[in-house]
C-alpha cells in the first residue's frame, strides 16, 4: 500500500507557534486537515501561499490536501513547487515521496519511479519509499508491455489495411487492363467491317462503270451487215 505522509512539514529552523503567527493559514489549514475538511485546508493553504509564495509549508500541505480530493496531477504539480522552495534533506525526501505517490496514482508511472529515487537521494533508508519504488517500477513495465502490445495489434491492423488496399489497387489495375486488351481487339472487329463495307462499295462502282462501258459501246456498235 502506498504512504503518504499525514504529517504537515513546519520550519525546522523556528518553532511551530511562531510559523502560525508568520503565517496563520497554515495553522488554519493544519486544523482543517486534522478534521479531514480537506478543500477548507485547501482554500486556507492557498491563503497561505498568497501571503508567501516562497512557503514550502503551505505549497507542501496543499499537495497533500488536493491529494486527499483524489486530485493526483494538481497535486504533484504543487509537490513539484515545493521541492524547489527547500534544500533541507528530511523535506525534499517527503516531498519527493508524496510527489511518487501522487504520480501513481495518476498512473503516470515512469514518473512515479523518478519521484520516488529523488526520494531516496535524499533519505536512502525510507524502506516505505523503496517499497513503493518497487510498485511503481512493476506497473511501469506492466504499462510499457501493454503499451507494446498495443502498438504491435495497431501495426497489424495497419499491415492488414495497406495489403487490402494493394489488393483492391492490384484487382482494379487488372481490370483496367483487360478492358484496355478487349478495347483493340473490338476495334479491330469494327475496322474489319468497314474494310468490308469500303471493298463492296468499290466493287460496286467497278461493276456499274464496266455496265456503263458495255452500254456505251453497244450503243455506239456498227452494222456488221453488207449491203449487197
Amino acid at each position: 500500500m502506498l504512504r503518504i505522509a499525514i504529517s504537515l512539514l513546519t520550519l525546522l529552523f523556528v518553532s511551530s507557534a511562531f510559523a502560525y503567527k508568520a503565517n496563520p493559514s497554515i495553522r488554519s489549514g493544519n486544523n482543517n486537515y486534522e478534521d479531514e475538511k480537506y478543500t477548507d485546508a485547501e482554500v486556507e493553504y492557498r491563503k497561505g501561499l498568497q501571503a508567501d509564495q516562497y512557503s514550502t509549508e503551505s505549497a507542501y500541505n496543499l499537495g497533500n490536501s488536493l491529494y486527499k480530493q483524489e486530485k493526483y496531477k494538481e497535486a504533484a504539480a504543487e509537490f513539484e513547487k515545493a521541492a524547489k522552495l527547500t534544500d533541507d534533506k528530511e523535506k525534499l525526501s517527503s516531498i519527493y515521496h508524496n510527489m511518487g505517490n501522487s504520480l501513481y496514482k495518476a498512473e503516470d508511472y515512469a514518473n512515479s519511479v523518478e519521484a520516488y529515487k529523488n526520494a531516496l537521494k535524499y533519505n536512502p533508508k525510507d524502506d516505505e519509499t523503496r517499497f513503493n519504488l518497487a510498485l511503481a517500477q512493476k506497473k511501469l513495465q506492466t504499462q510499457q508491455q501493454q503499451q507494446q502490445n498495443q502498438d504491435n495489434k495497431d501495426n497489424k491492423k495497419e499491415d492488414q489495411k495497406k495489403e487490402q488496399q494493394q489488393n483492391q489497387d492490384k484487382k482494379e489495375q487488372e481490370k483496367e487492363q483487360q478492358q484496355q486488351e478487349q478495347q483493340p481487339q473490338q476495334n479491330k472487329e469494327e475496322m474489319s467491317q468497314e474494310t468490308a463495307e469500303q471493298i463492296l462499295e468499290a466493287y460496286s462502282q467497278d461493276e456499274k462503270q464496266l455496265q456503263e462501258e458495255m452500254q456505251r459501246r453497244k450503243g455506239g456498235q456498227r452494222s456488221l451487215e453488207k449491203d449487197w
